[in-house]
């Protein structure tokens, strides 16, 4: 497609369409990455929660299936050790009893921040992108990644962190609005959300990739205006066939529940619709262990109301544009928010 505001991002990547599919851990992979590189956006893969071999068949599997650019992305948190949780523990307690289980159930497996092995993972599977969230990895296995021939892009939640990771020299930015669903990725002064147009507004000179309530043509048109290369969407993949979004997750998306931040569920500030355990205990609770840590406690909880057919206790990511979200195929849907939005663009 021709006649975008700016290219430099079809330029930089070589994709079709100026969409970023959003990498989503639990609710995105193989699927629907090739669902969104075939409607001619950059399919990304969720790497966070996956061995490095897992990184390799998944990557593998995309390339069999899809042509154009995959993105691998990570995150570069510190993995502190496991905290004393009893104080979060007893906060669920009245929920243990209702739902007759009994705490210590191995957790799911702990998001890990990128590392020496996973720079290997890269090396092998070379992929056209490599983004991280919470900052930058070490410069050491960023110069292995760099030197593997991936573009890198960061991850940014405010003016101060879009300055920085061009200072470090990515080669776009992912701007993640306020209104964007899943962990805030914010790495520099705590979390202090920022809406995407006022992250849109400050200028840098690379590449800027509008993340937060696009999801729909109109608000890629706006975003384009307001001076995005590309847009990454994250929300309105989640209803499509492809996605691994669960049954009561799915059952959200298109109503009127609200999205809110809440800690309740890894330890990290993140987006998603409330749900019963938000609800009891509010969004944001002191008790909870810091990331990724109080997903450990909630396992038996999870496992439970999820063998039911209910997400009381499970993380909905979703972010601020979910009530206008309809399900749709990945691939017709990429194509036609591109087809839609660039026409917009045209008769503005």
């Amino acid at each position: 497609m021709t006649g975008w505001p700016d290219p430099r991002f079809l330029d930089l990547t070589g994709a079709e369409a100026p969409i970023v599919q959003a990498p989503m851990a639990g609710a995105s992979g193989v699927a629907l990455a090739v669902a969104a590189m075939r409607g001619g956006a950059v399919g990304s893969l969720p790497c966070a929660m996956l061995t490095p071999i897992q990184v390799i068949v998944q990557s593998a599997e995309v390339r069999a299936e899809a042509d154009g650019p995959l993105n691998l992305n990570f995150f570069c948190h510190t993995l502190a050790p496991a905290p004393d949780d009893s104080p979060w523990r007893k906060l669920l307690t009245p929920f243990y009893e209702e739902e007759g289980v009994e705490p210590g159930t191995p957790p799911p497996p702990l998001r890990r921040p990128f590392d020496a092995a996973m720079a290997e993972a890269v090396e092998a599977v070379r992929p056209e992108i490599v983004s991280f969230h919470f900052g930058l990895p070490d410069a050491g296995v960023l110069a292995r990644v760099r030197a593997s021939g991936a573009l890198v892009f960061g991850n940014a939640t405010s003016p101060d962190e879009m300055r920085w990771l061009t200072d470090a020299g990515v080669d776009a930015i992912v701007l993640q609005g306020a209104e964007a669903g899943g962990h805030a990725g914010w790495f520099l002064d705590g979390h202090r959300p920022a809406p995407l147009a006022e992250l849109l507004r400050v200028d840098v000179p690379i590449p800027k990739i509008a993340a937060g309530g696009v999801a729909d043509a109109a608000g890629m048109a706006a975003a384009f205006s307001a001076g995005a290369s590309a847009v990454q969407i994250g929300t309105a993949y989640l209803a499509s066939p492809e996605s691994l979004a669960s049954a009561p997750h799915r059952a959200l998306i298109g109503t009127a529940t609200d999205t809110v931040f809440t800690n309740l569920f890894s330890g990290g500030i993140a987006r998603g619709f409330r749900n019963r355990l938000i609800d009891a205990i509010g969004p944001v609770n002191d008790a909870a262990p810091p990331f990724p840590h109080a997903s450990a406690a909630l396992a038996p909880l999870r496992m439970a109301a999820e063998a039911d057919g209910r997400g009381d206790y499970s993380p909905l990511w979703a972010g601020a544009g979910a009530a206008r979200v309809r399900p749709e195929p990945a691939e017709a849907l990429t194509r036609r928010l591109a087809a839609e939005s660039l026409a917009l663009l045209e008769t503005a």
